[in-house]
């Protein structure tokens, strides 16, 4: 693990005796890494490797006894390679793992995939492979034979209609199907210690490229211009996956955008969200500056921002229902006249989401999710504030929570006039 991902002593966190003492600790704790952001990563933290998906799998097993479920199906996508290693796509062809309470996993996939499948599997597994006038529901049909026949198929939540729908018209197949999202979201929701460092990489090399565009960003310049400009840069560095949102001068007033055309001219506030993988770990920044002198209005708003993220940071205790922090920033605006019930002009999204190999995973800072806040746990903080036909502000670190309180994985920006 890199030096900027190793934690405050016990002794300095115990002279924390104020929230907002903790919230600079928390800033200046990511604040290393973000000065390895502007030269660009190092080599940076090594993939997952096979003995901690084996333990998620075992983890997994545990949960599955405890529970008297039978076995996991989990299709293609984050999921499978959180367990399995295997990184594949979902299409028409079905390629899934059938994970059961005790024994050896069972994957299935199309004959001819199954030299590349094999090569992310990390896990010891029982690969069957199916040909084209075959089918893969049989396959898992006759897997579940194996399990004890009282004892339920949970499915991970993602996983397509079809797949399951084929599978109960197997002949025989009559065992009962239940939600496999507690069960998923208990070993995803925490990070370990090799994953909060592929999200510091993933992090690093988002802010730098963020850096790097705001100092290339010229008046004249389409959004198209700028993300090309950023993207790159995040190849550069060494993220993959690269995803962005330039929102420009109007456009900026709606979290995800409008199609009408948009250019930077002096005046212009310019927001951008964005993001890359690293091993498959994902990073998700958003910032908002102005191109020239920023107005009294523009000003106000963004700083109220950045309290807003403040304030979802100070609320971050561990056992705290998620929700809260969200009502905590919320309550503030609502006292600042902005509207209420994520209303307009004001806060009309969540405050956070979860984040992981997924950008957007459970769970959330949104006022109903109750879901208690655990050392191990990554969230956004985004507490953006719009204003339909004139512009917006939102401004996103990723953090993660420990037994000593939120820590992030990028310094807050510091100011409109120093704002990335």
């Amino acid at each position: 693990m890199s030096e900027h991902m190793a934690h405050l002593t016990r002794r300095g966190f115990l002279g924390l005796a104020t929230a907002g003492a903790a919230l600079a600790a928390a800033t200046r704790q990511s604040a290393a890494g973000a000065e390895a952001s502007k030269a660009g990563p190092a080599a940076g933290a090594p993939p997952i490797e096979p003995a901690e998906r084996a333990a998620r799998v075992a983890k997994l097993q545990s949960l599955m006894q405890r529970d008297k479920v039978a076995a996991l199906l989990v299709e293609a996508g984050s999921s499978l390679e959180y367990f399995t290693g295997i990184r594949w796509w979902r299409s028409e062809r079905t390629t899934a793992a059938l994970i059961p309470a005790i024994g050896r996993v069972v994957v299935v996939t199309p004959f001819f995939e199954v030299p590349s499948v094999q090569e992310s599997l990390d896990i010891e597994a029982d690969v069957r492979p199916w040909h084209e006038d075959r089918s893969p529901f049989a396959l898992i049909a006759d897997a579940t034979r194996a399990y004890p026949a009282a004892a339920p198929l949970a499915v991970e939540w993602t996983t397509r209609y079809f797949i399951v729908d084929h599978l109960r018209g197997e002949p025989g197949f009559s065992r009962e199907v239940v939600s496999g999202e507690a069960l998923v979201n208990a070993c995803r929701m925490i990070k370990s210690p090799a994953e909060l460092a592929l999200m510091q990489d993933s992090n690093d090399i988002t802010l730098g490229a963020i850096r790097h565009t705001y100092a290339e960003t010229r008046v004249g310049m389409t959004a198209d211009d700028i993300r090309a400009i950023l993207e790159g840069k995040i190849r550069e560095l060494g993220g993959a996956e690269p995803f962005s949102l330039v929102l420009l001068n109007e456009a900026s007033a709606y979290p995800h955008g409008t199609e009408k055309p948009q250019s930077v001219r002096a005046g212009s506030v310019v927001l951008v969200d964005t993001g890359c993988k690293r091993h498959g770990y994902s990073s998700d920044i958003s910032r908002t500056w102005v191109v020239g002198a920023p107005t009294r209005r523009q000003r106000e708003v963004w700083d109220l921002v950045k309290r807003g993220q403040e304030i979802c940071l100070q609320a971050a205790k561990l056992g705290a229902p998620a929700g809260a922090l969200d009502v905590a920033v919320r309550n503030h605006y609502e006292s600042r006249g902005w509207a209420k019930d994520y209303g307009l002009p004001g806060t009309s999204h969540r405050t956070g989401h979860g984040i992981g190999m997924d950008v957007h995973e459970p769970p959330n800072l949104m006022r109903a999710d109750r879901t208690p806040l655990a050392a191990g746990m990554c969230f956004s903080n985004e507490p953006g504030i719009y204003i339909p036909g004139e512009f917006g502000v939102r401004m996103e670190d990723i953090w993660h929570m420990t037994e000593q309180g939120p820590r992030l994985f990028t310094p807050l920006a510091k100011s409109i006039d120093d704002p990335v």
